[in-house]
């Protein structure tokens, strides 16, 4: 299936753990340095760079670009190291996160109240991810360099329903699945 963004609550909606999908349209990177200065901003009474309503953030620090390249390496990194940040985001609408890894149990609560839903990509697969990201621009904090905040535009970007926002977890699912097969 092949999802056109902004990520809207009856797209969430109707995704379930383990479907994988594309997205095409605007999705933004943040990594923990960026995740800790939007919350900071919110804790100073500040606005966010980006409004985050209906928003797929994707936890990367692309790597530097080669010439004539749009993006360097831009594999996932580990979305625990978001998950102090997150909940607050997705009460503001933040709708899908893309990374790898677990999430905490805080995050999957947020998700499941507020309807959203993590994606995982392929870790190991940062160029061949690269391939699918048509344009990059330097939206916030440009001083964190590969951890500032981009808006990429992707095109048939790979990712898999992780978490979805009944909170159904494919990793735990796969875990039971492989338990139940060798009894």
């Amino acid at each position: 299936m092949n999802i056109t963004l902004p990520l809207k609550k009856d797209i969430i909606n109707s995704l379930c753990a383990g479907d994988m999908v594309t997205l095409t349209g605007y999705i933004y990177t943040g990594r923990d340095a960026a995740h800790k200065r939007m919350c900071e901003s919110l804790c100073n009474g500040e606005n966010l760079p980006i409004n985050v309503k209906d928003e797929v953030i994707y936890y990367v620090g692309p790597c530097p670009k080669k010439e004539g390249d749009v993006i360097g390496s831009c594999g996932p990194t580990t979305s625990g190291r978001m998950d102090l940040y997150a909940p607050k985001l997705i009460e503001l609408g933040l709708s899908g996160m893309i990374g790898k890894g677990m999430r905490s149990d805080e995050v999957v609560k947020a998700m499941k109240k507020h309807g959203a839903i993590y994606f995982g990509a392929i870790g190991g697969a940062g160029a061949l991810i690269a391939k699918h990201v048509k344009s990059m621009e330097v939206i916030a904090y440009e001083d964190l360099g590969t951890e500032a905040i981009h808006r990429l535009y992707v095109e048939d970007f790979p990712v898999t329903v992780v978490i979805d926002s009944q909170g159904n977890n494919l990793y735990e699912l796969g875990r039971n699945k492989y338990k139940n097969c060798l009894n």
